[in-house]
């Protein structure tokens, strides 16, 4: 197996004639909803700026449920080893 095949996972006809397939399909859909490479783009950046945007209110609520839990679990931890260490 040449390194190319290798590298494409079948021969390099092969996977073009996929490719043009569905490039062909993806085509017709896109055509058929209306969009252009320029909205699919528009739309990756738009979500990866409301995740970003909502991932900070996250991450805070994330670290103030972990304080939470952390001020039961880490005192019944530390109680559960000490009266385990007498035994």
């Amino acid at each position: 197996m040449s390194g190319l095949t290798r590298f494409l996972g079948d021969s390099p006809l092969r996977v073009f004639l996929k490719l043009l397939v569905v490039s062909f399909l993806v085509g017709v859909v896109m055509s058929a909803f209306g969009w252009s490479p320029f909205d699919v783009l528009q739309w990756i950046e738009d979500t990866l700026l409301r995740i970003w945007n909502m991932g900070f209110a996250t991450v805070d609520r994330f670290v103030g449920y972990l304080a939470l839990g952390a001020a039961i679990v880490i005192p019944a931890f530390i109680i559960l080893r000490l009266l385990s260490y007498r035994r």
